[in-house]
């Protein structure tokens, strides 16, 4: 019997040898090259870098819906991202964990949705009933992870809102807050300070599980790596957020890591850093553009037709409007400074116009109000002057004035001394002036409006920059 069955055996162990080399042999389809243009007709093999959380949502027809989302790494190096919907949400959810391998099939292509999605691929996978996954074994040849890290300094000129991959060192963080979304969502967050050997350090907000990490975690200054961190304007800065579907990687085995660690031991820990995002005051936004001349920004305000520009200024406040037709202009209105939730679950005053009964329209009820500047203003500088409107808190900066000591003056004191304390300021500091140029509807035709969004005391190294490059300019014509 036992000889009987040994070729069996044999036959069996050469069919499986057969079948493993068949599957090692198998040509997949490089993710990076993955468009619309392939329509159903591929399989791809990668690795599951990151997987979001299980999420609920309302489908058109009012049902309910299911939807989690992956980023997939193969062998190549190429990334994108996978969504899967409904019935495959709920088949494949606990198959597809983090750092394993899968083959898919019979997902469609599609221009990937960047409110979404932060993989830097054009495209994005979508699958339904008809996903075919299955997993395979571990592929060596894949990474555990892709990170594309870029320096704090780069992140700070970079067009917003992005993703970016960061590596620095934490250097703080605060407690993890608990609170309810508008949707009735329970959610926590907690934010951290990140610095690296660019000189610069930037908050970003960490969510959910990654927010209640311990505390001993984030202790002694520890290196951190982030993949998928958005970037967006926040009170005149950079602030940052790790989405679900990023990754965080306390101590990585990286060369960045290993940088900035030796940066951080040897000079870093007594440098004196750059903080790019600010984190007191009224919410604003960042802003950068072409630095123009007053002359040269109302011919490029001109021919704004389609979308908005925004343009940067150095100049000097030349006056405030006060009057219009001998009638007194108001310089500042009240405004319902109720808490609402904003941007990354910050909570933000409603910043809306109450009626004389201090009743906001938008917040249905009457609460805590506030004053906020609105002057219309005029700047200058050699080549011309402008008229724009600037808004809170911009007309803050440029008065050197709150909206609050600006009443407390007019009532106090009366209209003639705030027109008085406004002149003090004329033709004072150097600014820097940010304006925002977009094409509005008037009485049926279309004007360009021009506001000014941002200001600041202009620095001595910028507007030097800027005037040598004017000087040189002038030379070689």
């Amino acid at each position: 019997l036992g000889s009987a069955t040994q070729p069996a055996r044999d036959s069996s162990s050469h069919f499986q040898e057969i079948a493993e080399m068949t599957i090692q042999e198998e040509i997949f389809f490089p993710i990076r090259e993955l468009s619309t243009y392939q329509g159903t007709k591929w399989t791809i093999k990668g690795r599951v870098t990151t997987r979001t959380p299980m999420r609920d949502f309302k489908q058109r027809n009012g049902g309910e819906g299911k939807v989690f989302s992956v980023e997939l790494l193969d062998a190549e190096g190429g990334e994108i991202r996978a969504s899967f919907f409904n019935e495959a949400a709920e088949k494949l959810y606990n198959l597809m964990e983090a750092g394993k391998c899968f083959k898919l099939s019979k997902g469609n292509v599609r221009i990937a949705n960047r409110q979404y999605n932060t993989c830097k691929h054009r495209y994005e996978l979508v699958f339904d009933k008809l996903a075919q996954v299955d997993e395979v074994e571990d592929d060596k040849k894949i990474d555990a992870v892709k990170y594309a890290i870029e320096n704090l300094r780069s992140v700070k000129g970079k067009t917003l809102p992005c993703s970016v991959d960061i590596c620095g060192i934490l250097i703080s963080y605060e407690q993890p807050i608990a609170f309810e979304s508008k949707d009735g969502r329970k959610l926590v967050k907690r934010n951290i300070t990140v610095a690296d050997d660019s000189g610069m350090s930037m908050a970003v907000t960490l969510w959910a599980e990654r927010a209640e990490k311990d505390d001993s975690a984030f202790s002694g200054s520890p290196v951190v790596a982030m993949k998928g961190v958005i970037v967006k304007e926040w009170q005149g800065g950079l602030s940052g957020s790790l989405t679900e579907g990023g990754k965080l990687d306390l101590h990585p085995d990286l060369p960045e890591a290993k940088r900035v660690l030796e940066w951080w031991k040897t000079s870093g820990h007594a440098q004196d850093l750059t903080f790019i995002s600010q984190t007191t005051g009224s919410p604003g936004p960042r802003v950068s553009g072409k630095i123009l001349d007053v002359m040269e920004m109302k011919q490029a305000c001109e021919q704004v037709v389609t979308e908005q520009q925004t343009y940067s200024v150095y100049c000097r406040l030349a006056a405030v409007q006060t009057r219009k037709r001998d009638e007194v202009q108001p310089l500042y209105y009240t405004a319902c400074l109720e808490l609402k939730e904003g941007m990354q679950g910050r909570m933000l005053p409603c910043n809306r116009r109450v009626d004389e009964n201090e009743f906001c329209a938008v917040c249905q009820k009457k609460g805590k109000v506030g004053p906020r500047l609105n002057l219309r203003c005029k700047f200058e500088d050699a080549s011309g002057n402008c008229w724009v409107t600037a808004f809170h808190p911009a007309a803050e900066k440029v008065l050197s004035l709150t909206a609050q000591e600006v009443q407390d003056i007019e009532q106090k004191q009366g209209r003639e001394a705030i027109e008085n304390r406004l002149k003090d300021a004329y033709y004072g500091e150097m600014l820097q002036i940010h304006l925002r140029a977009k094409p509005e509807m008037y009485n049926g035709e279309t004007r360009t409006g021009v506001s000014c969004i941002a200001a600041s005391l202009a620095t001595v190294r910028d507007h030097s920059r800027f005037m040598l490059k004017e000087i040189e300019e002038m030379l070689a014509k």
